[in-house]
């Protein structure tokens, strides 16, 4: 008996390092050059908002109508992806949102700079939540965490490694003819558009076609991620949920998305807005640049420990709210904070919370919702968060900025938002806990 354990535990081991060393890197790459050409007008924006003439409350709301069309496209590019499969729905989103980022260098005026953004979340919606669905469909439960995670790093990665890069090529101004920020958009989309051809040969759409794992572990994996499928459908009484129409009418599924949209917000808001706020202390463009990369990267290390912390333990109800309420904590500092020293460590700590919510938020998620409906109800919370975290609050933030001219006080609505999406996981959580636990103590008896 325990030489058949640990020949399981065996299996079990390089079948998960086998698909996350295929899977992860790369989906973390390409990942982080989707954050990149989605934030990027951050830092673009110290030259072309006074090349186009924009004010900033122009500039925001055309950074914003990203989040609108990424919120239509989202739902219906998720159950696209379920038909046509990953391979071939991630490489188009990737080929097409890199062809349009690169377009971005040639708007002329705030009404072409609205229409591009809206098109690029267009041609991106989906990804997130695809690459969220795509990954249940090859790691099970206990992995998922601390995975999710991984893959997550590459959102304050991108802003810890393109900042820097974006202060470097705003000083290409004038080579060829184009300002800076044209080559920033021209050079940061190409990869993208490289990307999605690679993920064409790269990536397989499921398991049980997965020609680059042995027959032991292909036939392990099958089997495991078939086990999890029945439990939940047993617990649950029913595969998933009986219809879309019910996921849209239950009160937690909205209070997921909600609680999603405060880390959200501060995620966006900050790419969106961070480089403004810390010039506003006297940096230079290339200073702003490399110093808006550090809480980025210390983003990059903690977001990892927690999800790790999550999945040793076991816990995500806590690992959840306890992230939501470091960003409001970091939000309300900000608003009393005068010096930037103490401003970067506040905002590491936003940041810290916002990235390290993420995967034990989205490992609860994907369990909670069941098969029946992960694609959709994935793609409907990250749609929603969207929405409201960068549609909205971004909107909310360049209003209170050009009202008042303090960007603490443009901070506090996300504050609150964090706060109440922290009561609102703790509020959703205990139920399911409960649910569980009545479980186990069915079975026993």
């Amino acid at each position: 008996m325990a030489e058949t354990m640990r020949a399981s535990d065996t299996l079990e081991t390089t079948t998960m390092r086998k698909v996350a060393w295929r899977i992860i890197p790369f989906m973390m790459i390409s990942y982080l050059f989707a954050i990149m050409d989605r934030g990027n007008v951050g830092m673009a924006s110290l030259q072309m908002i006074p090349d186009l003439g924009m004010t900033k409350a122009v500039f925001g709301f055309g950074a914003s109508l990203y989040f609108f069309s990424y919120f239509l496209m989202e739902v219906p590019s998720n159950m696209a992806l379920e038909r046509i499969g990953a391979r071939r729905w991630i490489a188009r989103i990737m080929i097409t949102w890199g062809v349009i980022s690169a377009c971005m260098a040639f708007v002329r005026g705030a009404n072409s700079f609205y229409f591009m953004r809206f098109i690029l979340g267009a041609a991106e919606a989906g990804f997130f939540p695809g690459v969220l669905l795509y990954l249940t469909y090859w790691l099970p439960a206990a992995h998922r965490g601390r995975l999710i995670a991984f893959f997550g790093i590459a959102i304050p990665a991108a802003t810890f490694v393109g900042s820097p890069i974006g202060g470097v090529l705003l000083t290409l101004d004038g080579a060829f003819g184009l300002r800076g920020w044209q080559w920033l958009f021209i050079l940061e989309g190409i990869p993208s558009v490289l990307l999605g051809f690679v993920c064409l040969f790269w990536l397989t759409d499921r398991p049980e076609q997965a020609r680059w794992l042995d027959a032991d572990q292909r036939a392990w994996l099958c089997a495991e991620l078939d086990r999890e499928k029945a439990g939940r459908a047993a617990a649950t009484g029913k595969k998933g949920w009986s219809s879309f129409l019910e996921l849209l009418r239950n009160p937690y599924a909205w209070g997921l998305a909600l609680a999603c949209s405060g880390a959200s917000a501060a995620g966006t808001v900050l790419s969106v807005w961070q480089p403004q706020f810390l010039k506003s202390f006297g940096l230079t463009n290339l200073q702003t640049g490399m110093i808006n990369s550090i809480p980025y990267g210390i983003a990059c290390v903690l977001m990892v420990l927690w999800g790790r912390h999550s999945d040793r333990t076991n816990e995500r109800r806590w690992h959840t709210a306890l992230a939501l309420f470091l960003i409001a904590t970091g939000f309300l500092g900000v608003f009393v904070a005068h010096s930037l020293g103490v401003t970067v460590v506040l905002l590491s700590m936003v940041l810290v919370g916002a990235y390290g919510f993420k995967g034990p938020f989205w490992a609860f998620s994907s369990g909670w919702l069941g098969a029946g409906h992960a694609a959709a109800g994935l793609a409907m919370i990250n749609a929603i968060s969207n929405l409201i975290g960068g549609g909205v609050m971004v909107n909310v933030y360049g209003s209170i900025l050009r009202a008042t001219g303090s960007h603490g006080l443009a901070l506090l609505p996300v504050a609150l938002m964090t706060i109440v999406g922290g009561l609102l996981v703790l509020l959703i959580s205990r139920p399911q806990r409960e649910t569980a636990s009545d479980s186990a103590v069915a079975a026993g008896g």
